[in-house]
């Protein structure tokens, strides 16, 4: 599925780090921003974090909360977030069907291996449960500041 803006966002409802739970409908009347990410803990995923959790506040402040989302298990998501201070939500995806949900578990390639795996994308959605943009293949440096320019917008 290859969702655009002013479409409806998936439900979803996934565990997140700490024992908790997020869902479309705990966030229904909200603007949001949900990025999928493919592991905990390696480089590019970690900075990605990092970017998002410096300008948590700025988030906050709009009222638009972040989740990161990727296959790892809500205790990684936990060990993840206490190891690098991260200050946001992530929510655990082990079977894929959020992300199969949003179009990001797609084929991927290295080293000539095709594997299934996690696209890098991030997704803001509206008040109205409407995607507002999506950003695919994302390149981490300067994401999270674009991500909080758009969401200054709604």
């Amino acid at each position: 599925m290859d969702l655009k803006p002013g479409d409806k966002a998936p439900a979803f409802k996934l565990a997140t780090d700490g024992d908790g739970e997020i869902s479309l409908s705990s966030l229904k009347g909200r603007p949001f921003v949900v990025y999928f990410y493919p592991k905990d803990d390696t480089s590019g995923c970690t900075k990605e974090a990092l970017d998002f959790t410096k300008f948590r506040k700025k988030f906050q402040d709009l009222g638009v909360p972040v989740i990161g989302v990727s296959k790892d298990s809500a205790t990684s998501h936990h060990k993840f977030k206490t190891k690098h201070k991260l200050n946001i939500t992530l929510g655990s995806d082990p079977e894929t069907k959020t992300a199969q949900a949003y179009g990001v578990w797609v084929e991927k390639s290295m080293y000539g291996h095709r594997y299934m795996g996690m696209e890098r994308a991030t997704f803001l959605v509206d008040a109205g449960g409407k995607i507002r943009q999506v950003w695919r293949k994302v390149k981490v440096a300067g994401h999270a500041e674009a991500v909080l320019a758009a969401a200054k917008l709604l």
